[in-house]
C-alpha cells in the first residue's frame, strides 16, 4: 500500500512542463477569506454598531489601477450582522491603516487623531528648522530645559526610593501588630471590669430587696408537728367517767340538787312524792326536774 502523504512524486522521462496548459483567471476575481473588523464602524442602513475584532467571512479582491509604491491595494466586502447590508473598506498602505469606502461610517478614534496631530506638529517643526537657524537654536534650548527638568524629577524619585529603602517594613509591621494586641488586651480588661461592676451592683440591689421584703412580712416560725399520744383517748374517757361519777355521788348525797345544780326540783307529784322532792319518772334516765335524759341522773 502506498503512502498517504507523498513528498516525492514520480515524473516520467518524457515530462514537458511547457505542454501544461496555463489557467487564465481574471485579474479582478474574488477570494473568500476570514478576517476581523479593523476598526469600529456603524451601519448606515440599520445603525448597528460593529466593533473592532468582530470576525467575518469576507470577499477579497484587488483594486484595479490603484497601487502605492508598487504595493497592491485590496478591497474587502462584508455584511452587516443585523440587516445583511454590504459594507466595503480598503487597505491604506500609506498610513498603515484601512479606509472606509461604502455602507458604514467609521467611529471616532481619539488615539488615531492624537497620532496624526503629533505627526503634523513634528512635520511643521522640521519645516521651520529647515529655513530658520534661529528657530533651531530656540528649539534646542527648549529641549535642553525640558531634559533638565526630567532629570531633576528623576533624581527626586531616586532619593525618595533610597529613603524608603532604609525603612524596615518588617519592624513596622511587628510594631503595628504589638500595638494592636495591646489595644485588644486593654479593651478586654475594660470589658471584664465593667462586667464585674455590673454584677456587683446587681447583687447589692438584690440583697437590699430581699432585706426589705423580710422586714415587711416575717414568716411565722414553723411549729413542730405534735405526735398524737395513743393513750390520750383512754385518759380522756377515764376522766369523763370520773367526773360523771362524782356528779352522781353528789346528786345522791346532797338533796335538792338536780343535774349538778342546787335548783329545787319542780315537777309533778306522784303517789309517793311530795313537792320539792326529787321525782323519778317511769322512763329510765329521765329526771323529774328537767324531764330529759342526763348522764348524771342515771
Amino acid at each position: 500500500m502506498s503512502e498517504r502523504k507523498v513528498l516525492n512524486k514520480y515524473y516520467p522521462p518524457d515530462f514537458d512542463p511547457s505542454k501544461i496548459p496555463k489557467l487564465k483567471l481574471p485579474k479582478d476575481r474574488q477570494y473568500v477569506v476570514r478576517l476581523m473588523a479593523p476598526f469600529n464602524m456603524r451601519c448606515k442602513t440599520c445603525g448597528e454598531y460593529i466593533y473592532k475584532g468582530k470576525k467575518f467571512n469576507a470577499r477579497k479582491e484587488t483594486v484595479q489601477n490603484e497601487v502605492y509604491l508598487g504595493l497592491p491595494i485590496f478591497r474587502f466586502y462584508i455584511k452587516c450582522t443585523r440587516c445583511l447590508a454590504e459594507i466595503t473598506f480598503k487597505t491604506d498602505p500609506e498610513n498603515t491603516d484601512y479606509t472606509m469606502e461604502h455602507g458604514a461610517t467609521r467611529n471616532f478614534q481619539a488615539e488615531k487623531l492624537l497620532e496624526e496631530e503629533e505627526k503634523r506638529v513634528q512635520k511643521e517643526r522640521e519645516d521651520e528648522e529647515l529655513n530658520n537657524p534661529m528657530k533651531v537654536l530656540e528649539n534646542r534650548t527648549k529641549d535642553s530645559k525640558l531634559e533638565m527638568e526630567v532629570l531633576e524629577n528623576l533624581q527626586e524619585l531616586k532619593d525618595l526610593n533610597q529613603r524608603q529603602a532604609h525603612v524596615d517594613f518588617e519592624a513596622m509591621l511587628r510594631q503595628h501588630r504589638l500595638s494592636e494586641e495591646e489595644r485588644r488586651r486593654q479593651e478586654q480588661e475594660e470589658d471584664e471590669q465593667e462586667t464585674a461592676a455590673l454584677l456587683e451592683e446587681a447583687r447589692k440591689r438584690r440583697l437590699l430587696e430581699d432585706s426589705d421584703s423580710e422586714d415587711e412580712a416575717a414568716p411565722a416560725p414553723l411549729q413542730p408537728a405534735l405526735r398524737p399520744n395513743p393513750t390520750a383517748i383512754l385518759d380522756e374517757a377515764a376522766s369523763s367517767i370520773f367526773m360523771r361519777s362524782l356528779k352522781y355521788i353528789e346528786h345522791l348525797l346532797v338533796p335538792g340538787t338536780v343535774c349538778g345544780t342546787t335548783e329545787p326540783a319542780v315537777g309533778k307529784t306522784g303517789a309517793h312524792g311530795r313537792a320539792g322532792e326529787r321525782v323519778i319518772t317511769a322512763s329510765r334516765g329521765h329526771c323529774g326536774h328537767c324531764e330529759r335524759g342526763h348522764a348524771a341522773c342515771m
